[in-house]
């Protein structure tokens, strides 16, 4: 038909264009240009009179701030404690949590039995605990790292007992024919396949760990970023509060990054996987 042959062209060089941005560098110029955009056209608003910089604060004021908190070092060690106490309680939670909901593949029995507690457990909103955390382990490191272990490990601990419980049962069964016992079944077969799930749970939990510790902070605390958002808000001090928050997403993107590459050198079979998608 006459219209088929201008309508595949455009279609083609529509796709020309898209791949030409579907690289990392594209990808990267696209992200850095927004980001560049809705700052500004905050500062914009802001100096036009169509955004209080009170309530809002103003770009060129937050980045101003944070240089002068970066020379002093009151933010890199802010940002330091912050991310000690993160990584700590994400680390001991992730593992607690994993290696008890893989140890719950062992007995059906034992699983079903304290599976209405772990759902009862998750059910209840984790910050509602802080104050017991703090009155238990004092207003120390201790007490963050608690509080983002209570966040972190019953997040692991149901990923990993419903991936173990996922497993492949044919493979199992396999394996039981040829005389494999339970312990050589759940080494070459349920850990392995359970794997991609509990790295999966890495990407939420790191961000569970952020916020233990920064409401352990706005709990209480004489360091950190949660510290530092606190006293800034309570001040109406909106520049520091956005400079804050700001590094707690940089922090957050950084180590949500860590994963990534955890997981690439971890399951390279699953990243060439990925990248064999239809394309539509």
């Amino acid at each position: 038909m006459p219209g088929t042959a201008p309508s595949q062209q455009q279609k083609a060089r529509g796709r020309r264009r898209r791949a030409a941005f579907d690289t990392p560098l594209g990808r990267a110029t696209l992200q850095a240009a927004a980001v560049v955009a809705f700052f500004a056209l905050w500062e914009i608003g802001v100096r036009a009179g169509w955004i209080s910089a009170f309530l809002v604060g103003s770009p060129l004021g937050i980045f101003g701030l944070a240089f002068k908190m970066a020379a002093s070092g009151e933010l890199l060690s802010d940002t330091w404690y912050t991310l000690f106490e993160a990584i700590l309680g994400f680390v001991i939670g992730t593992i607690f949590g994993s290696l008890l909901g893989l140890a719950l593949w062992y007995s059906r029995f034992v699983a079903r039995l304290v599976e209405p507690f772990i759902i009862a457990i998750n059910s209840v909103p984790k910050i509602a605990l802080a104050p017991i955390v703090v009155l238990w382990f004092g207003t120390g490191l201790v007490s963050k790292v608690a509080l983002s272990v209570s966040l972190t490990a019953i997040v692991a601990l149901i990923a990993a007992y419903q991936a173990a419980k996922d497993a492949d049962v044919d493979l199992q069964s396999l394996l039981v024919s040829m005389g494999a016992d339970k312990h050589q079944v759940f080494f070459k077969a349920v850990v392995p396949s359970t794997l991609p799930s509990i790295i999966a749970t890495f990407r939420i939990n790191i961000g569970f760990g952020l916020v233990g510790a920064v409401v352990g902070e706005f709990i209480s605390s004489q360091r950190g970023l949660g510290h530092l958002i606190y006293t800034a808000s309570s001040l109406y001090d909106l520049d520091t509060v956005w400079v804050g928050m700001f590094t707690l997403m940089i922090m957050g993107f950084l180590l949500y990054y860590v994963i990534d590459l955890i997981e690439r050198a971890s399951l390279p079979w699953k990243q060439s996987n990925a990248t064999h998608q239809v394309q539509v």
